[in-house]
Formats: C-alpha cells, structure tokens, sequence
C-alpha cells in the first residue's frame, strides 16, 4: 500500500537505516486496523516464559495453545504479534504472512531471584529471519548492575538485525538499583526512554509512569524546567519527549490486569500524550476471546481518534 504522510514522517526519522529496515518498519505500521495511522497495538506473549503458565493463561485456558494468540492478534487486527522462539515455531508456518512477527530475543523466568536483574538472550537474529520475522525484541533494564552486559549484547544484536533490514524493539524495564515505586517514576521512564532511543531502537515500550520523581537531580531539573507531570497524559509527553523529542516511537505496556473503563482511561490519556499505541498482553489475551478482541479494537479505536 502507497505511504500514508504520517507513515512517510515517522519513516523519515531513521534517515541512517537501509531500504529493508525501513521496508519491514512500514510493515509494522501498514498492518492490522491502525494501519497507516503511525499508531501500534501489539500483542505480546512472553509472559508464560516471564511468569509461568498458570499465571499467564490459567485465567483463560484456550491461551495454552499457542495458535490462539496470534489467532486473536489477527482477529483483532493488532498491527504485530510478538512472542519468545517457541511460541512463535509453533506458529510461523500456519500463519505465514498473515501478522508481522515479532521474536523476543532474550527472556527471563521468576524461579530465580538475581541480584543484578538480567534476561538471557534465548534465540537470535538468524531465527528471526527464518521464522519471517519483521522485527525482533529485546529487553533491557537500566538501573541493573548488569546493564552494561545488556546494552553490549544489543549494540551487536542491532546492528546483525540491521543487516538482514530487520528493526528492533525494545523493552525497557528499570530494575535493580532504583526502588520499587522508583521503577515507573517519570524521570527514570523518562531517562530509559532517552536510554533506548541512543542505543538505537526503532520502537521503544515503556511502562506508563507514575507522578513520582525517584532522583534527588531529576526532581530539581523537573521542578527548573517546569515540567508538568500531574496527569499522565502530560507524563506520557514528557516521556515521548525524551525519546529525541517524538522522533523515536513510544508505545506503552498494559501493565497488570486491569477493569475495562480503568484500562481504557489509560488508553485515552497514552493517546492525549501522544504516544504512539500499546502493547498489551494479559490485559488482552487473559479475558475470554470476544471480550479479548472488542478491548483491543476498543483500544485501537481510541488511537485512532474515534
């Protein structure tokens, strides 16, 4: 399909990468009911991984299968579905073509308790190619004393992504040194926003910040500056600011599970922010599928204005 303006901008803010980067980029924003919008709604599924299998589909056992989740991403229309290497095996050849794919390159499971938060890098760029992928994901957590590891290991994992004209998106998580309420505080959200986009992410998600400024120098510079940070809409801003003042993509996690009109007001204020979608897991694919499918065209409705 020809470009859409917006699609033509956003893709003109990545002025280094090659015609296949950019190629596959448009993909993700030309697929699915936002397409041509420059909005995402990505439904990602490496919670059985992250969290384990009861707690990821227990409260919906059909999401056992691995089928039904990207069957639900294309039967909401979600511009991308995003999943670990065996989830995304299990499917790659049924649905060839159907939905961009997304292979989350590194995951961690909760058996463990690390002192230096850190996921392990379980598939690779080469994998991604062979399962047609149009992206792939990795996670970092800024704050972890691991962190240098992290971002040495994703400088090599964009750059072999960038040779096959593959995009990267990743997820930034801080942990580790900053404290529990500190993990979403808009300056810390704010700064692994900036993190993301100089380590050279196309898509950056972050999860929604809260009105807490967790460091003693970011809350005078705030205050200096005047930066509001009251409603979330003005934090989802300030968020989207930092990442090369919009010229990067920021999408938004759903977070925990949450009620419909809760979820949805959320949506709302990502979207008065200028955030440019979400990418919502169990707040999707924990509910029974039709009630699955009328949240997330809710959400993209919202996203798209109407």
């Amino acid at each position: 399909m020809a470009h859409t303006d917006r699609v033509k901008q956003i893709l003109s803010w990545y002025p280094s990468d090659n015609p296949g980067t950019l190629t596959n980029l448009s993909r993700l924003l030309n697929s699915g009911t936002l397409a041509g919008t420059g909005k995402l709604v990505i439904l990602p599924v490496d919670q059985g991984f992250e969290h384990g299998p009861a707690r990821s589909f227990g409260p919906n056992p059909a999401g056992y299968d691995p089928e039904y989740h990207v069957q639900l991403a294309l039967d909401a229309g979600c511009n991308a579905y995003a999943a670990p290497l065996g989830f995304l095996e299990a499917v790659a050849g049924k649905f060839a073509g159907e939905v961009p794919l997304i292979l989350k390159l590194n995951n961690s499971d909760s058996l463990a308790k690390v002192a230096a938060p850190m996921s392990a890098v379980t598939s690779s760029v080469k994998d991604a190619v062979r399962l047609g992928c149009t992206a792939v994901g990795y996670t970092i957590y800024p704050g972890s004393a691991a962190r240098n590891e992290q971002y040495e290991d994703l400088r090599d994992i964009i750059a072999e992504a960038k040779s096959y004209g593959l995009p990267t998106v990743l997820w930034a998580y801080p942990r580790g040194s900053v404290s529990k309420e500190g993990e979403t505080a808009i300056d810390v959200v704010a700064y692994a926003a900036q993190i993301s986009a100089q380590l050279g992410a196309h898509i950056i998600k972050v999860k929604p910040p809260t009105d807490f400024l967790e460091q003693a120098e970011a809350k005078k510079a705030f205050e200096k500056a005047g930066i509001a940070t009251k409603t979330l809409s003005d934090r989802v801003r300030e968020v989207v600011r930092s990442a090369f003042n919009g010229k990067r993509i920021v999408i938004f996690s759903g977070g925990e599970a949450k009620d419909t009109p809760t979820l949805l007001e959320e949506i709302r204020q990502i979207n008065a922010g200028g955030g440019f979608g979400s990418i919502m897991g169990r707040n999707a694919f924990q509910r029974p599928h039709a009630e699955s499918v009328k949240l997330l065209k809710d959400v993209m409705g919202i996203f798209a204005g109407k």
